[in-house]
């Protein structure tokens, strides 16, 4: 039995919902701004409930008009509060920061600084779509946040760079001639420089990869990563052998941003020794270990670590492998800087840095989860968090990155 109730949004959820509070039950709405009075209809389950807008009775001041086609028309789950006004969309994310470590991480902290992102639409030079086979025809597209196993067409993302666009809608033209032995193929555009680059994922067989591959010669690269098998570069148009199938932040210009923050901070640190953990292509690593420190990236891309190694100068080298299972032999070291994926930091990790015999001086941890980063921190009581700056990196989602730079504890 569906309840229905008015209530009024107070915050957003670390998911993009709107979150109201009425007569002990807390509902999660989405699509919802910060102010609005809506009624909502939902399925009671105990103290928390999920539901959806039925009417708005008075609009928040807050909302603006979506201006994507698929935000409303298809209910695409790819941005979350794109409805909202910018500035209370970065303060949101700051409470959404500062709750996770409360509530989480158990650290009483003040709402942090955060760096609003340089652009707002157009910034996202990676886009991943889930391909499949809807009414007998083949689509690519995202997900609807109200059913994830809908995928609807995507015809255009106002968030994401004109280039990966225009190359998505070239290869949409050629969805038949990928692996037709898959019914949930995904493919990821990137670009840079170079051009755009494409990675398919899935399939076990490509019959039709030569066609495909003639079709497609605006692009720099493609690779493959069929079904238990592993990555292979199947095209190579590039001028260099940059990795663009590797993981790499979406936003550049606020990834600048970021990068400038976290350098600064190891720089006030002035290690003679650092860990770059989860490193990428090792940008933060080549830099400092041009500037003298002795440094050891830990990555575990093979084509990342490739690329490290040829930039590298001499006294610092970039192993692949896990950070899990490296870093122990790596200490002590001055400073451990640590970036892993949204699941967060292994919990050997955060074993190895909590009970080293001698701690580093500082670690400075990115994070874009919230949740993860403060659960990390939980697991860390030896350390103090001294700071917190957050980066939108995502406008018009409920994600954001955030740097925390951790000091042993003075107790």
């Amino acid at each position: 039995m569906t309840d229905a109730r008015q209530v009024e949004i107070e915050s957003i959820a670390a998911g993009g919902d709107g979150v109201g509070r009425s007569d002990g039950l807390v509902l999660f709405v989405p699509r919802t701004a910060p102010g609005d009075l809506v009624t909502v209809g939902f399925k009671s389950k105990g103290r928390f409930a999920r539901g959806a807008v039925r009417s708005i009775e008075r609009p928040s001041p807050a909302r603006v008009d979506p201006p994507c086609t698929h935000y409303t028309g298809d209910r695409c789950g790819g941005c979350q509060i794109q409805h909202i006004e910018y500035g209370v969309q970065l303060a949101q994310k700051q409470q959404i920061v500062r709750d996770a470590m409360q509530r989480i991480g158990k650290r009483p902290v003040d709402l942090p600084e955060i760096e609003a992102s340089p652009k707002e639409w157009g910034y996202r030079t990676k886009l991943t779509l889930a391909i499949r086979t809807v009414g007998g025809k083949r689509i690519a597209g995202l997900h609807r946040y109200d059913n994830p196993a809908e995928v609807f067409d995507l015809r255009e993302c106002p968030i994401t760079d004109a280039r990966v666009v225009e190359a998505w809608l070239e290869i949409k033209q050629h969805l038949d001639l990928l692996p037709s032995d898959d019914p949930e193929l995904r493919g990821t555009v990137r670009a840079s420089e170079q051009g755009c680059a494409f990675v398919l994922l899935g399939g076990t067989t490509w019959d039709r990869f030569g066609e495909f591959a003639d079709a497609m010669k605006s692009l720099a690269a493609i690779w493959w990563e069929p079904i238990d098998g592993r990555r292979q570069l199947v095209v190579d148009r590039r001028t260099s052998a940059e990795p663009l199938a590797s993981f790499t932040q979406v936003n550049p210009s606020a990834a600048a941003l970021l990068k400038d923050h976290v350098t600064r901070a190891i720089r006030s640190a002035a290690p003679a020794t650092m860990v770059d953990g989860y490193s990428g292509t090792g940008d933060v690593a080549i830099e400092m270990a041009k500037e003298g420190v002795q440094v050891t990236a830990i990555e575990l891309d093979g084509d990342s670590v490739e690329w490290s190694r040829e930039l590298m100068p001499a006294g610092s080298r970039a192993i692949r492998g896990r950070v899990e299972d490296l870093l122990m032999g790596e200490m002590p070291v001055d400073l451990v800087l640590l970036n892993p994926p949204r699941t967060g930091l292994d919990e050997g990790v955060t074993a190895i840095l909590e009970h080293a015999g001698r701690k580093p001086r500082r670690v400075i941890y990115t994070s874009c989860n919230p949740a993860t980063l403060a659960r990390d921190v939980a697991r860390m009581p030896g350390y103090e968090i001294e700071r917190m700056k957050s980066f939108d990196m995502f406008p018009q989602t409920a994600h954001v990155e955030t740097v925390c730079e951790l000091v042993p504890g003075t107790a």
